[in-house]
């Protein structure tokens, strides 16, 4: 959970952490969310050793506990307003979705590497049933670890179509 392939895989597990991490800490203080951090970065590992115990390539990175905080985003702040861009042909266009839209395609876009790499002999290094598990022990654990008058601060702020624009 402590070591990573390169800068960009660095750069890329914490932009997600900064991203979905300061609301999921503030929903459970720092003690209990490095709790949660750990066991979601433990179960990571672990379903991805039970998806593939064969394999040699190294197991590194953050991202499996990083995924239990994008579930447990799902769990506590499903219709918070995620802005994304949305390529149309040539144009990007910018939209607001539910957080809950973009992190369950997230997860099936995992879930799809998941079963494509099983019939590869490697997956490019991506340990997607790592990603998977720790998403799964995030919408499990966070309850354990919330602190409900701690989240209701940032439940005021719901997505509605009529607030991102649309009719």
């Amino acid at each position: 959970m402590f070591l990573h392939g390169s800068w960009m895989h660095l750069l890329g597990n914490m932009w997600f952490l900064w991203l979905f991490g300061n609301n999921i800490e503030d929903s459970m203080t720092r003690p209990r969310f490095v709790a949660f951090y750990l066991l979601s970065g433990v179960a990571a590992a672990v379903a991805q050793v039970v998806a593939n115990p064969a394999s040699a390539v190294p197991m590194v990175g953050a991202s499996g506990a990083i995924s239990g905080v994008m579930g447990a985003y799902l769990v506590l702040f499903p219709r918070v307003r995620v802005y994304t861009l949305v390529p149309l042909g040539f144009f990007m266009q910018q939209m607001a979705l539910p957080a809950w839209v973009m992190l369950i395609y997230w997860a099936f876009l995992q879930f799809a590497g998941g079963v494509t790499s099983i019939a590869a002999e490697r997956s490019g290094g991506v340990a997607f049933w790592a990603h998977l598990g720790g998403f799964v022990a995030g919408v499990v654990l966070v309850k354990v670890f919330e602190r409900r008058d701690r989240v209701a601060g940032h439940t005021a702020e719901h997505w509605s179509p009529r607030r991102a624009g649309w009719r």
